[in-house]
């Protein structure tokens, strides 16, 4: 039996927590650093990141109308993207979506290796999202046939 805290997620609705839960988000916590913006930044729709393995990197940048910050480490390319931008997408595997732009585990910091023109560092998450589908050979979701 685990110690229950409820919290509240909008008008009429809420979730409880398990303390195991609560733990999982402390340790999530401590053991992930923020994707910094660069100088001059602003975030205007909050900020959340999508990642894909290293070797997927380069071959979405060409396929994308428009780019925003992008990131890389040894292991993930990642490109910030607006909070809630996976709200009806399953982003395809391999690919992960970081709400808050945190990066787990992180043992340092990806490094910016494209900075985004203007003021706002987001890369347009359909274009990301269709060109992550088309590197992966996942079909995106709303293409896929209905079974009743």
């Amino acid at each position: 039996m685990g110690v229950r805290g409820a919290q509240t997620a909008g008008p009429g609705v809420t979730r409880v927590l398990t303390l195991d839960s609560l733990a999982r988000l402390d340790r999530a916590r401590r053991t992930s650093s923020r994707l910094p913006l660069p100088d001059g930044m602003t975030v205007p729709l909050g900020c959340d990141a999508v990642a894909a393995p290293a070797r997927y990197g380069p071959l979405v940048l060409p396929r994308l109308p428009r780019l925003g910050c992008v990131y890389a480490d040894r292991a993930d390319w990642w490109w910030i993207v607006p909070s809630d931008s996976d709200v009806a997408l399953e982003w395809p595997a391999p690919a992960r979506y970081a709400r808050g732009a945190l990066v787990p585990d992180a043992e340092s910091v990806p490094e910016l290796i494209r900075r985004a023109a203007g003021s706002v560092p987001y890369t347009p998450p359909i274009p990301l999202y269709l060109a992550l589908c088309g590197v992966t050979g996942t079909t995106p979701a709303w293409a896929r046939p209905i079974s009743a």
